[in-house]
């Protein structure tokens, strides 16, 4: 596993990280923002606590581990979208904590969102985190699962965070929450 010093990720702070996602993405995952840890590896979820591969593998909607935390090969990019997935986020730039972003960025991130799911039409839109949707949205009382609105087209969840931050989730119940967009998008 890559080892970064507190000093040598605070180098990667507002950096960027591509969007990943093939031709035919049927299900697009949005996370909050890059972290330093995977800003600095360029693969987005890349932090080691972090729970979002392992959950997907769990669930079977990737079948073959990836090692985040040491940054996605080619091979895996490729097999990642081969399976009609993609990752985006809500706030381009790269922060040690979500709570650094400002609302108006969630706010702008989900307009920008919007734009982004028109122009490449997923079947399922999955944003991980129900807080950072609700100010995105501006819809204070959503709860985690499918949303009664579609997103420019998509069918619209809201998963939880799988950020090591967020205690009360497990790699389980995480693949469990995971899968129910997975399904609805074809991809389980």
């Amino acid at each position: 596993m890559a080892r970064f010093t507190r000093a040598e990720l605070e180098q990667f702070r507002d950096h960027e990280v591509p969007d990943l996602f093939g031709p035919d993405v049927r299900l697009l995952f949005v996370g909050i923002n890059p972290g330093l840890w995977t800003a600095a590896t360029q693969t987005h979820f890349a932090h080691p606590a972090n729970r979002f591969y392992p959950a997907l593998l769990r669930a079977g909607i990737i079948d073959h581990p990836v090692s985040a935390s040491d940054g996605m090969t080619d091979e895996d990019r490729a097999r990642f979208t081969a399976r009609g997935l993609g990752i985006t986020n809500l706030a381009r730039r790269a922060t040690a904590r979500a709570a650094e972003l400002s609302d108006e960025e969630l706010h702008a991130g989900g307009e920008a969102l919007a734009a982004l799911v028109a122009r490449v039409r997923p079947r399922v839109v999955a944003v991980a985190g129900v807080t950072a949707y609700r100010t995105a949205f501006g819809v204070r009382r959503a709860a985690l699962g499918r949303q009664p609105e579609d997103l420019a087209g998509a069918e619209l969840w809201v998963v939880p965070n799988p950020s090591g931050l967020n205690a009360h989730e497990t790699i389980d119940t995480l693949a469990a929450a995971y899968a129910a967009p997975a399904r609805a998008a074809g991809v389980l």
